[in-house]
């Protein structure tokens, strides 16, 4: 994997905002400071026992990886464990205790208000979710998850919840329909309705947060936001994952990104945002299981985009076209004086060969700023081969897949063939995360539209 300076040049490259870190690696938060990338960190499940166990133990790890990162980190979240009562439900009976110690932590050090303090669940803990109205989580959970909804409604927090509609139609024998699953259009009389609201579901995701809504509420907690801390899907599978494919990945991804970008909300709280981080940013060659539980991420472990995010609108996303080939150029609106600085930079200590650019030379024209400051910037991405970071010059450039090269003007890189830009979401690298109980290493990324500039929360973990 990249080291953190790596990973934040990415970041910076990717117009990434916000990031979720599974752990709280040290080298990872330094590395974060004073970007201005929203962080959430994470109590990993090796560690929960130890901090829910000891006020002291759990303060010491507020000092040491809060405090002592604070405010040049922008750290606004801890998610304590993963999964627990799934995944280690041996260490349920703590679970509340680390959130309160945690929380109180962060008090003292009058970092509260700042601060969110939550744990990640695995949507089993809900039983019968369709339909959402007569959802309620597992009853032999309530001795936590009451404890729990009353201490995230005291401080303001959020239900943080995982969302596999992938799962959901492998497990459900034909029940559920694919185009269900992946957002694709339903024609009217093959939306699942719920008989007693009446609400008509168009897909799995929507139908799972409300179920964990209506669950809350059968708990009688009504206030409590619901955000997504992992949702995505496979790019390839096995003999038994057959529709473990690019093709439903990207499908699935993009669709899911448009939902959450165009505010619709849910059917129970139409046009209520949900926030939600898509999992996941790298590959996992190296993880344990099945061919799919490698093949979640966007990128290989090399860093080449696995498939195109087909979205619009939203900034630059990593993406790719069947060639892997990307290119680097100026971003649309962007300043004319920064641009000029960033050629002149590219053109003298970058040492780009810029002769092309010459009057009567092959890419003098069109003589604007932008599409000098284009062949500039893809020349010294291509030069750097590709490498993370290498398409920033502060903000003012983008990766596309689309070859930029006109007439005679051939740009580094080109292959003769044009690509789609790719425009949409944020990354998030995180480590020591699992939606399945053992702990990998991965990188995630976020999508929500809490956020002004490219209007998406990224989360990155890792």
């Amino acid at each position: 994997m990249p080291n953190p300076t790596q990973v934040v040049a990415l970041l910076k490259a990717q117009q990434i905002r916000h990031v979720r870190l599974y752990d709280a690696d040290s080298g990872m938060l330094i590395a974060l400071a004073n970007t201005g990338i929203s962080v959430v960190i994470s109590v990993p499940n090796d560690e929960l026992l130890a901090v829910g166990q000891s006020n002291a133990t759990a303060a010491n790890w507020v000092a040491r990886n809060v405090v002592a990162h604070v405010p040049a980190t922008n750290i606004t979240a801890i998610a304590v464990g993963s999964e627990v009562l799934t995944a280690l439900p041996n260490a349920a009976p703590v679970l509340i205790t680390a959130l309160k110690f945690i929380q109180s932590a962060l008090v003292a050090a009058n970092l509260d208000n700042q601060i969110k303090v939550s744990t990640p669940h695995s949507s089993a803990i809900i039983l019968d979710s369709f339909p959402p109205s007569q959802a309620f989580f597992n009853h032999s959970w309530n001795s936590v998850l009451v404890p729990m909804l009353k201490f995230l409604q005291s401080t303001g927090s959020y239900l943080m919840l995982n969302v596999y509609p992938y799962y959901d139609y492998m497990q459900s024998n034909g029940v559920i329909p694919l185009d269900y699953a992946l957002f694709r259009p339903l024609p009217p009389n093959k939306e699942a309705v719920d008989a007693n609201t009446l609400l008509h579901y168009t897909n799995v995701f929507d139908a799972v947060v409300d179920a964990a809504r209506f669950s809350m509420a059968y708990l009688n907690f009504t206030n409590i936001p619901v955000i997504v801390t992992e949702s995505g899907w496979p790019s390839k599978g096995d003999s038994s994952e057959p529709d473990a494919t690019l093709d439903n990945a990207d499908t699935y991804n993009s669709n899911l990104i448009r939902h959450v970008l165009n505010n619709t909300g849910t059917p129970k709280y139409p046009g209520v945002p949900v926030s939600t981080y898509i999992y996941e940013l790298y590959n996992e060659d190296n993880r344990a299981g099945s061919i799919a539980e490698k093949n979640w991420g966007l990128f290989d472990e090399n860093g080449v985009p696995i498939y195109i995010l087909h979205l619009t609108g939203s900034g630059v996303v990593l993406a790719n076209d069947t060639t892997n080939q990307t290119y680097c150029v100026a971003k649309d609106g962007a300043d004319s004086k920064m641009l000029q600085a960033a050629i002149d930079w590219a053109c003298g200590p970058g040492k780009v060969d810029c002769s092309p650019l010459l009057q009567g030379q092959p890419c003098y024209g069109p003589d604007t700023v932008p599409a000098h400051a284009t062949y500039a910037f893809d020349t010294y991405y291509h030069q750097m081969g590709m490498g993370p970071g290498t398409c920033y010059f502060n903000g003012v450039a983008a990766i596309t897949t689309t070859d930029p090269s006109h007439g005679t003007c051939i740009f580094p890189g080109s292959n003769g063939k044009n690509g789609t830009i790719v425009n949409g979401t944020s990354l998030a690298p995180s480590s020591n995360v699992t939606t399945s109980g053992s702990p990998h290493h991965s990188y995630d990324i976020v999508t929500g539209p809490l956020i002004v500039g490219f209007l998406l929360l990224s989360a990155i973990f890792l």
